[in-house]
């Protein structure tokens, strides 16, 4: 696909993300909507997968969210890339739903390995399952998507030192950095600090994309990422983005981080959105 149709993609699937969460008035939009171009370009472009789902992912890239309230984006590409009808957005965060607040995996939902939204953890099942993939004689990749406030948690730097300690080399996880969590500014909640000093310090291969919402970078920067692996090192890329990108009143703010639009401000998230594809 070109970058003009992954743009496309990108802008349809935010118009999923407000509706979304408007219609269950719950729901994570903020981070979703920042993180579009990523999903976007990874399952539309970069990801080497199997035509079919299942479980054990041999012989192909696997994704792991570990921010997992950033659901509505997870799902929206999901469906649009074909692993699940489309029509099933509706259900999100119905009771019996496959599409729960936060993934899971007991329902069967097709593209979900693990349940995910309790923070931290996502780092260590990626580290994991890169090494299975080593140990199996599998040359495919481990992506993973993690928040700037998840690093909060301990756990995450355990993992970080286990996976360059054990040279897993198959491994990009990337840092969803729009310096904002739910409580506010990254800086004033608990200052991560220098981050690509710190993932270096743990001796990680680190790189930027520096302009995580536009399409082309983050192509380019996931294309360069792949590059560094393989070289006895695990990848960090820190990607630039913008909390509640493409919707004026939701950007640069973490007052959307988890808080659903009414009436009103939907209609006024759609008018920004071209559809482009067609709504669920």
């Amino acid at each position: 696909m070109s970058t003009q149709e992954l743009e496309k993609i990108a802008s349809q699937v935010r118009r999923d993300i407000v509706r979304m969460v408007h219609a269950q008035s719950s729901g994570h939009p903020g981070g979703s909507l920042g993180c579009t171009e990523y999903f976007v370009s990874l399952y539309f472009k970069i990801l080497e997968r199997a035509e079919d789902f299942d479980m054990k992912g041999k012989n192909e890239d696997l994704f792991f969210l570990s921010n997992g309230h950033i659901s509505p984006v997870f799902y929206s590409v999901l469906a649009r890339s074909g692993f699940f009808p489309v029509e099933e957005l509706n259900t999100f965060r119905m009771l019996n739903s496959r599409l729960q607040g936060h993934p899971t995996t007991h329902e069967g939902l097709p593209g979900v390995r693990i349940a995910s939204g309790s923070l931290g953890q996502g780092m260590s099942v990626a580290i994991g399952t890169a090494m299975a993939k080593k140990m199996n004689g599998d040359d495919k990749i481990i992506y993973s998507l993690h928040g700037d406030g998840e690093l909060q948690e301990g756990q995450i730097w355990e993992a970080v030192m286990f996976a360059a300690h054990n040279k897993v080399d198959n491994l990009i996880s990337t840092i969803d950095y729009n310096q904002k969590q739910i409580d506010g500014p990254l800086e004033e909640v608990l200052d991560l600090g220098n981050l690509e000093a710190k993932f270096k310090a743990f001796n990680w291969d680190v790189m930027h994309i520096e302009q995580g919402n536009n399409m082309q970078a983050v192509l380019d920067g996931l294309a360069k990422a792949k590059t560094k692996t393989g070289k006895g090192k695990p990848v960090c890329v820190i990607m630039h983005t913008e909390m509640g990108k493409g919707v004026d009143y939701m950007e640069g703010t973490h007052k959307w981080h988890g808080n659903a639009p009414n009436d009103e401000q939907l209609a006024s998230a759609l008018n920004q959105l071209e559809e482009t594809i067609g709504d669920y």
